[in-house]
C-alpha cells in the first residue's frame, strides 16, 4: 500500500468536519499501475480523491475499490477485530463471484479494506491495510515471458487492448478476454465469455493487469480471479492460460514485452455457500502483523500544519458541545482593533483562539519599557531605540504567532473632542487624512473594537461605524471595574441583501414584559454615549499622572478582552446578527437565542 501525504490530509479534514464522532464504514477507491520501471514494488496507492467515488482515475491505472474504518480511539483502534474484518471483506468477494457481479464489474474482486486511527492532536495516523485474497490452491506450469512473441503478436495486443479501453471509456481493464493466433489477437470483457470462446474445451486466456514486476511472479490482482475462474469455469475448461499484463514507457518506447504468459490448472470447486478461506493483512515496516505509524508532522509544510491545527480545538466544539456553532461567520469575519495596548493585545489573542483570520490594528504610541509585561504581543527588544510603533509590531507578532493571519497595522491618530487641531495646513491636511484613512478601515472591516485609554478617543470611531452599520464592541477599564458592550446598530431606510436587520418588525406589545429592559431590539440600543449629558471632553487636562494612566487590576484587561471577543462571537452566532434582542437577567430562565447563550447589551462589573 501507498498512502499519499494528501490522503491522510484529506482524511483529518474529514474526521474534523464531516466524521466527527461517526465510525461507520466509509466508501474509498485506490489504483495501481502496470507501467513501473523494474525494481519497483507493487503498489495500491490511495491520493486525496480516494474519498470521491466518481473521482477519475489517474491515466493507465487501474481502479480499485475498498473500505475505510476510522476508529474514534486508540484503544477501539487495538481492540478491533481483524479477523472478522477479513473475513467481511472476503466474504464481499465471494459473493460478487458467486452472483456472477464479478463478471460485471471485475473491480469487485480487487477489494480492500483499510482500518486507520487517525491522532488529529499530533498530526499522526496509525494504519493497518488488507488486500482480501480468497485462498485456494492452483497449480501452474510453463510460465514464460511474452518477449518470444512475434512482433506483430505485440502490436494486435496493444491495439486491441487500447482500442477496448477506448470503447469502455476506462484507463484500464484489470481483466480481459484473449484470442490470438501468430498475426491476430482480439480481446473482449468478461461478462461475454460465453460467447467469446464458444466451442473451446480445453483451454481458455485470459488477460491480467499486472502491476508486479517480477520476472518469475505475477501479482497479487490474480488471486480472487483464480478463484471466479475455477469457481465458474472449471466445469468447462480444464486450465486458464494467464497473461500478466505489464505495459511500461522505456526509454520514450512502449514496452509490454516484460509481460509473462504460463497455464493455470484449475481445480472443481463445488457451489458451496461458504466462502473458503482468506488472507491479505499487510506486514508493517518490522514484517509483523501490526499497524503502522505515520507520522504526517515531517512531511506537511509548517504553515498548513500550523493552519489545520489552530482550528482544531473550534472543531471538536461542534462535535458534541455545540453541533449549531458555525465557525464560518467567526472565521470569517475582519476585526478593527482601534487601540494596541493592554485590551488590544488581549483582544487579538482571543480573537486568534477563536480563527479569525483578519486583524487590523490603529494606534498611534510606541512600545515603551513598562508595555511588555502587561501587554502580551511585545518584548522588551520592542522598547530600544525610542521604541517600535504599537500597530506595526502587534500585527507584525499575530503574524510570527500564526503565519496564516492576514494582520495589518497603522500608525496613525484618532482625531478628538476636546483636543483641539492646530490651525496649521499641514496639521489640519494630516487631521484631514487621519479621518478618511479611519472612515476606509470601518468601512473595510466587519466589527470595531474600542480599545482606547480615554473615552474621548472612541467619539468619532463609534460615530463613523453607527453611520455605516458595523457592529461595535466597547470595553473600558477602571481599578476593578470594567464595561463590555455592544453598540446599537441603526435600521436601514431600505433593507439590502446584506443587512442583518430584524426578520420580523418588533410591534410595542414586544417591548413590555417582566422587566423595563426585556426583549430590546438591537437597533434600539444604545452606545457608549448615549446617556452623556454634555459632549466628551478632554479627560486628561489637570490630571496627575496616576490619573492619566490607565491604572487598572493587571487581571482586568486579560477577563474584558475575552468577554469582548465573547460578546462578538455570540453576536455573530445569533440569527439577527448586530440586529439581535438583548438579553436581560430575565431571560436566564429561558431557551437561550444562541447555541452560545444569551447575547447581552452589555457585561459590567461594579464592584
Amino acid at each position: 500500500s501507498a498512502l499519499d501525504v494528501g490522503f491522510w490530509h484529506e482524511l483529518t479534514q474529514k474526521k474534523l468536519n464531516e466524521y466527527r464522532l461517526d465510525e461507520a464504514p466509509k466508501d474509498i477507491k485506490g489504483y495501481y499501475y502496470n507501467g513501473d520501471s523494474a525494481g519497483l514494488p507493487a503498489r495500491l496507492t490511495l491520493e486525496f480523491s480516494a474519498f470521491d467515488m466518481n473521482a477519475p482515475t489517474p491515466a493507465r491505472c487501474c481502479p480499485a475499490v475498498g473500505t475505510l474504518y476510522n476508529t474514534n480511539t486508540l484503544e477501539a483502534f487495538k481492540a478491533a477485530d481483524k479477523k472478522l474484518l477479513l473475513e467481511q471483506a472476503a466474504n464481499e468477494i465471494w459473493e460478487s463471484i458467486r452472483s456472477g457481479a464479478a463478471l460485471d464489474n471485475p473491480v469487485l474482486l480487487n477489494k480492500f479494506l483499510l482500518l486507520t486511527f487517525a491522532d488529529v492532536t499530533e498530526s499522526g495516523s496509525r494504519p493497518q491495510f488488507i488486500i482480501a485474497n480468497v485462498f485456494v490452491k492452483f497449480s501452474a506450469a510453463e510460465l514464460s515471458c511474452w518477449v518470444h512473441r512475434h512482433e506483430e503478436q505485440i502490436q494486435a495486443l496493444e491495439r486491441a487492448y487500447d482500442d477496448l479501453c477506448q470503447t469502455e471509456g476506462v484507463p484500464a481493464l484489470p481483466y480481459f478476454l484473449i484470442k490470438y493466433d501468430e498475426t491476430m489477437v482480439l480481446v473482449s470483457l468478461l461478462k461475454h465469455y460465453s460467447d467469446f470462446f464458444q466451442g473451446q474445451r480445453t483451454k481458455i486466456t485470459i488477460g491480467v493487469y499486472d502491476p508486479c514486476n517480477l520476472a518469475q511472479y505475477p501479482g497479487w490482482p490474480l488471486r480472487n480471479f483464480l478463484v471466479l475462474a475455477a469457481h465458474r469455469w472449471s466445469s468447462s475448461f480444464q486450465s486458464v492460460e494467464v497473461l500478466c499484463f505489464r505495459d511500461r514507457t522505456l526509454q520514450g518506447m512502449r514496452d509490454v514485452t516484460h509481460s509473462i504468459i504460463f497455464e493455470v490448472k484449475l481445480p472443481e470447486m463445488a457451489f458451496s455457500p461458504d466462502c473458503p478461506k482468506a488472507v491479505g493483512w499487510e506486514k508493517n515496516q518490522k514484517g509483523g502483523m501490526g499497524p503502522r505509524m505515520v507520522n504526517l508532522s515531517e512531511c506537511m509544510d509548517p504553515k498548513r500544519l500550523a493552519e489545520s491545527s489552530v482550528d482544531l480545538n473550534l472543531k471538536l466544539m461542534c462535535w458534541r458541545l455545540v453541533p449549531t456553532l458555525d465557525l464560518d461567520k467567526v472565521v470569517s469575519v475582519k476585526c478593527l482593533l482601534l487601540g494596541a495596548g493592554t485590551l488590544g493585545c488581549n483582544v487579538a489573542r482571543t480573537l486568534m483562539g477563536w480563527g479569525v483570520r483578519h486583524i487590523t490594528f490603529v494606534d498611534n504610541a510606541k512600545i515603551s519599557y513598562s508595555n511588555p509585561v502587561r501587554q502580551p504581543l511585545y518584548e522588551f527588544e520592542d522598547c530600544l531605540e525610542g521604541g517600535k510603533p504599537k500597530a506595526l509590531a502587534a500585527a507584525d507578532r499575530l503574524q510570527k504567532i500564526f503565519p496564516g493571519v492576514n494582520a495589518r497595522g497603522f500608525n496613525m491618530s484618532i482625531p478628538m473632542p476636546g483636543h483641539p487641531v492646530n490651525f496649521s495646513s499641514v496639521t489640519l491636511e494630516q487631521a484631514r487624512r487621519d479621518v478618511e484613512r479611519l472612515e476606509q478601515l470601518v468601512e473595510g472591516h466587519d466589527v470595531v473594537f474600542l480599545l482606547m485609554d480615554t473615552r474621548e478617543s472612541r467619539w468619532l470611531p463609534a460615530v463613523i461605524a453607527a453611520s455605516k452599520r458595523k457592529l461595535v464592541i466597547n470595553a473600558a477599564l477602571g481599578f476593578d471595574t470594567f464595561v463590555v458592550m455592544r453598540h446599537g446598530l441603526k435600521k436601514p431606510k431600505l433593507q439590502g441583501a446584506g443587512d442583518l436587520c430584524p426578520s420580523r418588525p418588533v410591534a410595542p406589545a414586544d417591548l413590555l414584559g417582566p422587566s423595563l429592559f426585556a426583549n430590546i431590539p438591537g437597533y434600539k440600543l444604545g452606545c457608549y454615549f448615549c446617556n452623556d449629558v454634555v459632549a466628551p471632553g478632554d479627560s486628561t487636562r489637570d490630571r496627575t499622572l496616576d490619573q492619566q494612566c490607565t491604572v487598572s487590576r493587571p487581571g482586568l484587561a486579560m477577563i474584558a478582552g475575552a468577554l469582548a471577543v465573547e460578546l462578538m462571537v455570540s453576536v455573530l452566532q445569533h440569527p439577527e446578527g448586530g440586529y439581535a434582542i438583548a438579553s436581560s437577567s430575565d431571560d436566564r430562565m429561558n431557551e437561550p437565542p444562541t447555541s452560545l447563550g444569551l447575547v447581552p447589551h452589555q457585561v459590567s462589573d461594579w464592584e
